[in-house]
């Protein structure tokens, strides 16, 4: 294929400070008289355009951006003359000659000392501009999915409120070993739950403001318990391996939910004709470097809690594993997934000064791993110190907790 022919300036193109800008610049720029015909050209733009460069001048700069309609091409072009718009942009189809859809701006210059006016095009490759618009629309998306959800929650949070509040009326009017207790207690616990998906559905959608807190992974886990076989169906099974002995960490309750939920759901997309899901929590100590002293480092051994959950799906190869965190990326198929909640699980095991790894790989299931600080013995003391007013038992089971055996 012969190189695109070059196109120079003439003395009527444009002001001569102006060339080196024009020839030099990153992006396709071509100048077009009236009639339509492309009388400057830089070699970005010849380069872009290739073989349909065959003539000096005879390219018509309306079959470019409008190959399949040439019409449409003069309107807009004529439209700009008249000045009837200022400027327009359209995205060219690509065709059998030019494979490669291109994004055209163009705008009417006005001549100088006499000079008549000209149309300058810019051109460029839109698919990353295409990426980046449908991130933004999605974005859009989920404003509106938030704004929703605030509207919604908030008559929904006033129903479980009094759902909640008959609950305690009736717990309150039943002796420990009624029989009819149990019933009422498992009505207030969903209605608990029912709140929490609520925050959950909140925190996705709108930034919300943490309240971290003493708790226990078990304890989130053994909560969620009967929420998540319900969600991942007969065809899964759902094991729990808690450690009795694992510590406390410091963190929003809803946070480490959301944890779980997102983790056991791709879990449970991973194996749709079922399988096992498999939930752990352990004490470990973690490697960690330490502030240099001295000129020199040194690394101290941090205690956490070990939260895994593993599944026995269809893995992931190693293309996607390095995709995994980032916003919008999804296997799914579309309409099934946002590519929101394995980066969400990133921000918020990072947020809280925590570490996430996954071993994957293809037909040999899923395992995540996430690290999160324990709180140690001290800060405990030192918080029941600044609590007088907790109850001392609380405290003193805490304790029990961590240093419980099987």
């Amino acid at each position: 294929m012969s190189a695109a022919p070059e196109f120079a300036w003439t003395t009527q193109d444009s002001n001569p400070e102006l060339r080196p800008l024009f020839r030099n610049a990153p992006l396709g720029l071509a100048q077009c008289q009236r009639q339509g015909t492309i009388t400057a050209l830089n070699p970005a733009m010849a380069q872009m355009l290739g073989n349909k460069l065959n003539q000096t001048r005879s390219v018509l700069l309306a079959d470019l951006i409008c190959p399949q309609n040439h019409a449409e091409g003069e309107r807009l072009l004529g439209e700009l003359f008249e000045g009837e718009r200022d400027s327009f942009q359209i995205d060219s189809i690509p065709t059998a000659s030019n494979s490669h859809p291109m994004r055209w701006s163009a705008w009417r210059v006005r001549g100088m000392n006499g000079e008549p006016d000209y149309v300058l095009a810019v051109a460029e490759n839109p698919p990353e501009n295409r990426e980046v618009e449908q991130r933004l629309r999605q974005a859009e998306r989920l404003e509106a999915v938030g704004r929703l959800a605030g509207g919604v929650a908030h008559d929904f949070n006033n129903l479980l409120t009094g759902v909640l509040l008959y609950c305690d009326l009736l717990m309150a009017s039943l002796e420990p070993g009624h029989r009819v207790r149990k019933y009422v207690e498992e009505i207030r616990n969903a209605g608990l739950q029912a709140t929490g998906l609520v925050r959950q559905l909140l925190s996705v959608a709108r930034p919300t403001n943490c309240e971290p807190r003493l708790l226990s992974l078990n304890e989130i886990a053994e909560g969620m318990r009967n929420l998540l076989v319900r969600l991942i169906g007969e065809n899964i099974e759902l094991n729990f391996r808690l450690d009795p002995t694992l510590g406390l960490i410091r963190m929003d309750p809803t946070q480490a939910q959301q944890i779980l939920l997102n983790l056991v759901l791709n879990a449970r997309d991973a194996m749709p004709g079922g399988g096992q899901v498999t939930v752990e929590t352990s004490n470990c100590k973690v490697q960690v470097l330490t502030e240099p002293r001295f000129g020199a480092s040194s690394t101290a051994l941090l205690p956490c809690a070990l939260f895994v959950v593993g599944d026995n799906g269809s893995g992931m190869d190693a293309a996607t594993r390095a995709r995994l965190f980032e916003a919008f990326f999804t296997t799914k198929a579309g309409g099934k997934g946002t590519g929101l909640g394995l980066a969400t699980v990133h921000d918020i095991v990072t947020s809280n000064g925590g570490l996430i790894h996954v071993d994957s790989a293809p037909a040999c299931g899923t395992r995540v791993t996430v690290l999160l600080p324990l709180v140690p013995d001290e800060a405990l003391n030192s918080q029941h110190a600044s609590e007088p007013e907790k109850n001392e038992g609380d405290f003193q089971q805490e304790k029990e907790k961590r240093n419980k055996t099987p």
